[in-house]
């Protein structure tokens, strides 16, 4: 489950706070999948980097499966990062010099639990056949197509199971097939995991895809 209440972020400027959410408040469960629609700058992206305890709130809480990772200690809190949250963005991130199952297989890397196990391999090599790049998986970034890429990169989100896949704009560089192909992978793959899926999106399209929509306008977030 993951909570939200009151949530509330400010910048500081040399003009004092920049508000940027004010109130933001919604709960969703495993295996919800939500898109978050909203003008460019109205702070979609802030909100999804606080929903995935990269930046501290000004306020208020985030509670995921009972925990609230801004009181957890920094290496407490980066191993929860690692482990219960997966994050695509609108670029692969992809590392160029690593194969697609090298790059599927890096999160695992700073979890010394998971680091060459056998069955962590076959969870990446599944999720890479799934996105259907099995003939691809000793292939470079450089050799695959853009939407190939942002592929490899959710397979990458997922390796480690996540309770919370956070994705922005996530079909933004995407031609339009490659954008409904995405789009499906993504909601396939959560429903397999019962993973919570947030999208922030510009995309009427991709957003209509979603049983649960929200608008961000004027700080505050609303159902649509």
């Amino acid at each position: 489950m993951l909570q939200v209440s009151d949530l509330c972020k400010e910048y500081p400027t040399a003009r004092g706070p920049l508000p940027v959410l004010s109130g933001v408040s919604f709960s969703l469960s495993p295996g919800d999948a939500a898109a978050i629609m909203g003008p460019s700058g109205s702070g979609k992206s802030s909100l999804l980097y606080l929903l995935g305890a990269l930046d501290p709130p000004t306020s208020g809480t985030i509670v995921l499966d009972g925990r609230n990772p801004f009181e957890l200690p920094p290496g407490e809190l980066a191993a929860f990062r690692n482990k219960a949250v997966g994050f695509v963005f609108q670029d692969h991130c992809l590392l160029p010099q690593c194969t697609v199952l090298e790059n599927v297989l890096i999160p695992t890397l700073v979890a010394p639990a998971e680091r060459g196990r056998d069955d962590t391999t076959a969870r990446a090599r599944d999720l890479v056949a799934h996105v259907g790049l099995a003939d691809r998986i000793d292939h470079r970034p450089g050799a695959l197509s853009g939407g190939e890429r942002q592929r490899v990169a959710i397979a990458r989100a997922l390796v480690r199971q996540p309770r919370l896949l956070l994705c922005d704009e996530p079909t933004g560089n995407l031609d339009r097939a490659s954008a409904e192909h995405v789009a499906a992978l993504l909601l396939d793959l959560h429903r397999r995991q019962q993973t919570i899926l947030i999208v922030v999106t510009h995309s009427e399209t991709l957003a209509s895809n979603f049983p649960i929509r929200f608008e961000l306008f004027d700080r505050r977030l609303e159902r649509r």
